[in-house]
């Protein structure tokens, strides 16, 4: 299933284009997922007329400059700024925020399980961020620990250029499914803009100024445990129309390949429907789970003990069902998927980068990055997707992309060498035009950014609109 998304698109048709539609594409699209024995190199697939050609369809608008602003709230400092409304900031780094005492008593009606509870919640609100342009999309992250009997809730407050103001539900989270189902919460769109499962997006002459991001944290009245937050922020930006973007250099990662185990999605086909069913539907809990592995985390033999021992690689498995959607029925979700990734004490961002400079920044200080694109087959050489999830590991000595593709029918299949140049067209792009001749949509640069706490990121490579955590310790 594809995790891809509409990016900041507003077209002159007004509105902007379905994140759900699109990302409903890769599995309603039926793709073939070809798995090729070897190392794969897309190059090799297609005849260089054949490559021109299919760029040639995505040459002639390169827009304006895009925006983007990552924020982030995650340490005791950042947390005492919010407005704290029964939580307690816990002093100390990396602790975040818990439940001190409860500000009042909600019940839940969970859509799928059928069931209404009480729960007593406590909120924090951060401070305002003010945007130095207007933001036609958000897209926010959270890394919390929830026990079961927890769950939390994340809103986005935005304010509009004409002082409008609105509040979205960005996603209702839980790590544990046995008592309560995770869910995005879509249906909610008004003339200022709408929430298409994981991301806001502004309705064609509106655009966003400033925003807060407000945590509610559940627990059954009465008990000790609590949700435990302890780094929320969002990628705010507005990435105008483009089919395409700028040719790059090789830089600073030329030649460097990280050590990344591969895991093939094709291997889980039909495995589990009641998480999306394998193949196809996993690219993005496959990928995300080759970068948890990488900084040697991942679940135990116990947590893994519900997965039937004759599958492969079960780790993917889990993945999949704890990074479920089950408001979106799919394994798509990209903050979801993070949160998944942040249980095992990592973290973990959804952003928005500017250019496959940033990416070769990221590669060369020894983060590997998934990203997420979409493209026809004459494009990619091997499959059409509207939207997928790989695996960024490195660059060759000619500064073509390595990528550990899981779109393979074995692990010993899923290294693949792309082309530089396609490569940064369909990742950066926002729109396309695919086989059929109707329009495709691209995610302009989304990336999930997973690391250990203590590992320091590189500088930002433009400060006027940093894609990561400007201070390193993200």
């Amino acid at each position: 299933m594809s995790a891809n998304s509409p990016s900041d698109r507003q077209g002159a048709a007004g509105g902007a284009v379905s994140r759900r539609l699109v990302l409903a594409g890769g599995a309603a699209a039926g793709a073939a997922m070809v798995g090729v024995s070897g190392a794969r190199t897309a190059a090799a697939a297609t005849n260089g007329t054949d490559t021109e050609a299919a760029m040639a369809g995505s040459a002639g608008k390169s827009a304006g400059q895009a925006r983007v602003r990552f924020d982030r709230w995650t340490t005791w400092s950042d947390f005492r700024c919010g407005e704290s409304d029964g939580v307690l900031p816990l002093p100390g780094p990396r602790l975040g925020v818990v439940i001190a005492e409860a500000a009042g008593t909600t019940s839940y009606a969970d859509p799928y399980l059928g069931t209404t509870t009480e729960y007593e919640y406590a909120t924090w609100t951060s401070p305002a961020r003010r945007l130095d342009f207007g933001a036609t999309q958000l897209t926010a992250h959270w890394n919390a620990d929830t026990p079961k009997g927890t769950f939390l809730k994340v809103e986005l407050l935005a304010t509009m250029e004409d002082g409008h103001h609105d509040t979205w539900v960005m996603g209702v989270w839980t790590l544990d499914d046995s008592e309560l189902d995770r869910t995005s919460v879509n249906g909610q769109s008004n003339a200022y803009g709408e929430v298409d499962t994981d991301t806001w997006n502004a309705e064609t002459g509106h655009a966003m100024r400033s925003y807060q991001l407000r945590l509610t944290l559940l627990r059954r009245p009465g008990s000790r445990a609590t949700p435990r937050v302890w780094q929320i922020g969002a990628t705010a930006s507005a990435v105008p129309s483009r089919t395409t973007v700028p040719a790059t250099t090789p830089g600073p990662a030329t030649g460097i390949t990280l050590a990344v185990k591969p895991y093939a999605q094709n291997l889980h086909k039909g495995q589990y429907v009641e998480y999306g069913g394998g193949g196809e539907a996993w690219c993005s809990p496959t990928s995300t789970e080759m970068v948890v592995e990488f900084w040697g985390k991942g679940p135990t033999s116990e947590q893994l003990s519900w997965v039937d021992p004759s599958y492969v690689d079960p780790s993917v498995d889990q993945a999949a069902r704890y990074s479920y959607d089950y408001g979106y029925q799919g394994t798509g979700n990209w903050p979801f998927t993070c949160a998944y990734a942040a249980s095992y004490g990592l973290d973990a961002m959804v952003v928005r980068l500017n250019s496959l400079t940033e990416l070769e920044t990221l590669i060369a200080a020894g983060f590997p990055v998934v990203t997420s694109q979409s493209f026809t087959k004459a494009e990619n050489g091997y499959y059409a997707s509207d939207g997928h999830l790989w695996c960024v590991i490195g660059f060759t000595d000619t500064g073509d992309v390595i990528v550990n593709d899981p779109a393979s029918n074995s692990d010993s299949d899923v290294y693949t060498v792309y082309p530089r140049r396609m490569f940064e067209t369909v990742w950066l792009r926002t729109d396309y035009t695919k086989a059929d001749g109707t329009p495709g949509y691209g995610s302009g640069g989304v990336a999930y950014l997973i690391k250990p706490h203590g590992r320091a990121l590189p500088d930002v490579v433009d400060p006027r609109n940093p894609s990561w955590p400007s201070d390193h310790w993200g």
